[in-house]
């Protein structure tokens, strides 16, 4: 929603929609808030333990069958296995996207793992369309004064205006953009441990056709995994910061990393949101 900042510093009942890369403070912020009368939503829980429980459980099952003991065990329904999901640990839902390349290597087909990449995306849709019944839930299942909604970090990727509008209307939008120096850190960050990422399928073609092109391959299937990863991130990082800007021109307001970073208590915060409220007023 757009709002003055003195509104803003008045709601009895704060929302914010946290947006930006992975790796630039959502998850940190949310935490220190919801020790402050904050309810933390965190899209990315919300997709692995509703919208895409059932896959991923199937997929460590699958993986459970190729060992004949676990195979027994499973077949005989002697065990079973269920997803062991938090906040803080949300491996089971990256291990599911997987990457793509050579199957030998621990990579998917193209096929598989596009099915898988619509999966993830249909289950960001259904976990943002949520906020506003969570909203709710906060406060009169909860208790809790405030709400703040941690999305993923491919929200931007997803072309869905009318979820943007959503979630405008139930919430304050916050953009945490990168300084320079912080773009660097996360890409060399992701370049220490390749994880698997989603992609809009436009830009996905796009950037398996050029690497293709680039490394002689005539197949996916013969792509290393780890590098396509490794080539990709950069590139995947650079095409989603036009469109946080723009999201964040039309519906919200931007802070930096290195403004947030500042940020020690629920007021610092509450000081910040406002700061930028004004400097986009005056903008």
């Amino acid at each position: 929603m757009k709002i003055s900042s003195t509104d803003f510093d008045q709601l009895e009942h704060k929302s914010i929609t946290l947006l930006g890369m992975s790796g630039v403070g959502k998850t940190f912020l949310s935490t220190l808030l919801r020790d402050n009368d904050w309810f933390h939503y965190s899209g990315d829980y919300r997709i692995g333990t509703r919208y895409l429980d059932e896959p991923i459980l199937d997929n460590i099952k699958h993986q459970a069958m190729q060992v004949p003991f676990l195979k027994d065990l499973l077949r005989t329904d002697s065990i079973f296995i269920q997803n062991n999901i938090t906040v803080d640990h949300l491996k089971a839902v990256s291990t599911f996207i997987g990457k793509l390349g050579n199957i030998e290597k621990g990579g998917l087909s193209l096929k598989e793992f596009k099915r898988r990449q619509a999966l993830h995306r249909a289950a960001e849709i259904a976990a943002m369309r949520d906020v506003p019944e969570f909203i709710n839930k906060a406060q009169s299942l909860y208790g809790f004064n405030h709400f703040i909604n941690d999305a993923g970090g491919s929200l931007c990727e997803l072309d869905e205006p009318k979820l943007l509008e959503q979630l405008a209307e139930h919430s304050v939008l916050v953009y945490i953009k990168a300084s320079e120096q912080d773009e660097k850190m996360l890409i060399n960050r992701a370049k220490l441990a390749p994880k698997p990422m989603y992609y809009r399928e436009a830009l996905l073609d796009s950037l398996l056709a050029e690497y293709m092109q680039e490394q002689g391959l005539e197949y996916s299937a013969l792509i290393e995994p780890d590098d396509f990863v490794l080539w990709s991130f950069p590139r995947l990082f650079y095409s989603r910061i036009p469109r946080y800007d723009a999201i964040a021109k039309e519906f919200g307001y931007t802070i930096t990393t290195q403004e947030l970073f500042k940020v020690k208590t629920e007021s610092h915060f509450i000081q910040l949101v406002c700061k930028a409220i004004d400097r986009t007023e005056k903008s």
